[in-house]
């Protein structure tokens, strides 16, 4: 019988699922369901093991605007980028999402840990505990003054995107079109620069995952930590923005870094498709890209679960190990899976976050 192995992943939006619904939170969170891809049953059912659970302060929605999977449904497509977000509410809705991650840590009574080094991973993942490092997925919540940076780190954050697609303080996202190059706008602004500078300082990763490549460029020139993005594919099989090109990899390569392999069918797909409809193949080929350009021990998994379109062959968080099972039916061996599924993090954390 093949072994069970637990992964590690490198993205998720579930904080954001769960403040959207206050009312209903404990039951997402804690029992089975069938909304979205994770709860606390269903991550036990996969494998699931821990991973950077995402803080992520989306903008305003305008009620007779269709949703943002809908615009990106049919290809080519060109989604204007929303307007850069007020400094306020975003802090506020940031704090209420850290929030709920500290109570999803007592709401679990042990099934759930907030951790804040690699060493707290792996003893959450030895002890059946779900290992939560904090991420922030666009930095609104922090002001050009960075002092918020040092309140969110006390709170627990180890990670965090300077940029999701829209514009912030510190530089430029990529644009959610199809086809498309990463080679867009300006890189960091001077803020952009101190942010890069703090994190190393602090010991936060910093994903590169949504920065445009001027923006990439420029981390990678002021950062001595290992150029790492968490939940990205390869652009030269799916030429979306937001995918990594072929010296992109080579440079995160360089620098000791890592990707994690992103689940949505439309950075997966040569066709750009949001359907779902594509089987385990297209992870299997950007898989194998990437472990061509980056090596066995810098690619992982980071799935964007619950916020994004996954195929169905996966489903949600409690078909992981459809995934590994491919993978090994792929001809990969129990110590390459192990690597995928949570070694790489784990060495990765280690490098950036702290052992």
């Amino acid at each position: 019988m093949p072994v069970s192995i637990p992964v590690f992943d490198g993205h998720n939006d579930l904080l954001l699922r769960l403040q959207s619904a206050p009312d209903k939170r404990r039951a997402l969170f804690l029992q089975r369901g069938t909304e979205g891809h994770l709860d606390l049953p269903r991550m036990r059912e996969g494998g699931f093991a821990g991973g950077l659970f995402a803080i992520f302060v989306p903008s305003p929605r305008d009620p007779e605007t269709p949703d943002l999977f809908s615009l990106m449904a049919q290809p080519p497509y060109d989604v204007p980028l929303p307007a850069p977000l007020e400094l306020g509410p975003s802090q506020a809705t940031a704090l209420a999402q850290a929030g709920t991650m500290l109570w999803m840590e007592r709401a679990s009574a042990g099934g759930f840990a907030l951790c804040r080094s690699a060493a707290e991973c792996r003893a959450a993942m030895e002890r059946g505990a779900i290992a939560g490092v904090m991420h922030m997925e666009g930095a609104e919540a922090i002001g050009p003054d960075l002092d918020a940076l040092h309140v969110f780190h006390a709170l627990g954050l180890r990670s965090l995107g300077p940029v999701w697609s829209r514009p912030t303080a510190f530089g430029h996202g990529v644009p959610l079109r199809f086809p498309g190059t990463p080679d867009i706008g300006p890189g960091l602004t001077e803020a952009g620069k101190a942010l890069v500078r703090e994190c190393n300082a602090l010991g936060i990763l910093i994903d590169l995952s949504h920065l445009n490549e001027a923006g990439f460029n420029d981390v990678a020139r002021l950062s001595d930590a290992p150029l790492v993005a968490t939940h990205s594919n390869a652009h030269a099989l799916c030429p979306s923005p937001r995918n990594l090109t072929d010296r992109q990899l080579d440079q995160i390569a360089e620098s000791g870094g890592m990707v994690g392999l992103n689940f949505a069918t439309f950075f997966l797909r040569q066709d750009g498709l949001a359907a779902r409809d594509c089987g385990i193949e297209p992870m299997l080929r950007h898989l194998d890209h990437l472990i061509s350009r980056l090596g066995e021990d810098h690619v992982g998994f980071g799935s964007d679960f619950d916020g994004c379109v996954v195929p169905d062959a996966i489903g949600d968080v409690a078909g992981l190990p459809t995934l590994i099972d491919s993978l090994r039916a792929h001809g990969l061996d129990t110590d390459l899976l192990k690597k995928l599924a949570h070694r790489n993090w784990f060495a990765l954390l280690e490098r950036t976050i702290g052992s």
